[in-house]
């Protein structure tokens, strides 16, 4: 597709089917990073920074000036690794305000330490329904979308592309599962027509492609495809009828393989929890939980 104003730049992480974007004006000029993945290997209990470092090079190969990280939404399928690119770039890390509902639940899921304060200080920012801010020439516009989790956000570019997070996925592969503790469907339904009240043209960038058999990754459709098309939301859809499927359809999913650890290490803005007394780090495991 084309028609936008700036580049962007995709980047596929395979393992959890996860795009990061680089969004940027051109060669030497400004650019934001979205949803950057930290790999991890859960039989090894080991990160690498492998995703982040291609990344990292791209931005430095086009002599890039990155201001801010942002994230969607604390995802529960992939580790972030902002930290690791916000040391690397002197940037900020930004994330919706309702990220404060997500951190109170699985601060007691986790049973997290009492120096862990479900208020949000973890991030350097936190975005407001409507709060509007400028990176160079790129201009965003936030937008609350809530449904998958309370907290999910969409950035809205030059007015011209969204970049939705897990709220929305390719036209043939539908949306996002609304079961983890704060989602619902009938608010996920009320976000998507939202996000399709935009003009046909506007492009949607998504963060997952899990792909039919037979097709390639793809990460970009636009509003009108998705009016169209959409196979859980397209325009002749109820509300009703929405509901119903997404509930009973999320009733048959199993958990994310990684959603334990990347739960309690996202809603901390991708920080580890503090080392214990042998300095090594722990993440939990909650049993009969989720």
């Amino acid at each position: 597709m084309n028609g936008l104003d700036f580049q962007v730049k995709a980047f596929l992480d395979n393992d959890s089917e996860t795009f990061s974007y680089i969004v940027y004006e051109g060669s030497g000029k400004y650019g934001v990073i979205i949803d950057p993945v930290l790999d991890f290997d859960p039989q090894a209990g080991s990160t690498s920074t492998r995703s982040a470092e291609e990344m990292l090079t791209f931005v430095r190969e086009q002599k890039l000036t990155i201001p801010w990280i942002l994230e969607t939404h604390a995802h529960a399928d992939h580790l972030s690794a902002a930290p690791f690119l916000r040391d690397a770039l002197h940037a900020k890390i930004g994330i919706g305000t309702h990220i404060t509902k997500v951190q109170s639940i699985f601060k007691d899921v986790f049973n997290l330490e009492k120096e862990f304060l479900p208020n949000g200080e973890q991030f350097d920012a936190l975005f407001a329904d409507g709060d509007t801010f400028a990176v160079g020439s790129l201009h965003f516009q936030v937008i609350h979308s809530p449904g998958h989790t309370p907290a999910d956000l969409a950035y809205l570019i030059n007015g011209k592309a969204l970049f939705v997070g897990d709220t929305l996925f390719l036209p043939d592969v539908g949306t996002a599962r609304c079961d983890f503790p704060g989602g619902s469907a009938a608010t996920l339904f009320n976000s998507i027509r939202k996000l399709l009240s935009y003009p046909d043209e506007t492009q949607i960038f998504i963060c997952h492609d899990y792909p039919p058999a037979g097709r390639a990754h793809q990460f970009v459709t636009t509003v009108a495809e998705q009016r169209a098309n959409n196979i859980h939301v397209r325009n002749d859809v109820t509300a009703a009828e929405f509901v119903r499927m997404r509930e009973e359809r999320d009733a048959t999913l199993a958990m994310p393989r990684l959603i334990l650890p990347a739960i309690q290490v996202n809603i901390r803005a991708g920080e580890m929890p503090p080392a214990e007394d042998n300095g090594i780090v722990y993440l939990k495991i909650p049993l009969n939980q989720l």
